[in-house]
């Protein structure tokens, strides 16, 4: 699995973070999310893939 986000397109909504706080995080200055593992182990697949689902701006790509 790998993961990656489009910052562009983020609106820091925090949904990614509270759904897989091991692989997202959010910048201090204005919140858009940023990677903290672009290829997480496959226990994290679930909450990855929650996390993509539940972003507002479609922003998370995931490849399986």
């Amino acid at each position: 699995m790998k993961i990656t986000i489009d910052q562009d397109k983020c609106v820091a909504s925090g949904q990614c973070v509270m759904s897989a706080m091991n692989v997202f995080d959010q910048r201090d200055e204005d919140g858009i999310a940023i990677l903290l593992d672009p290829t997480p182990p496959a226990e994290l697949a679930d909450d990855v893939r929650q996390a993509a689902a539940v972003c507002p701006a479609l922003a998370i790509h995931v490849e399986e």
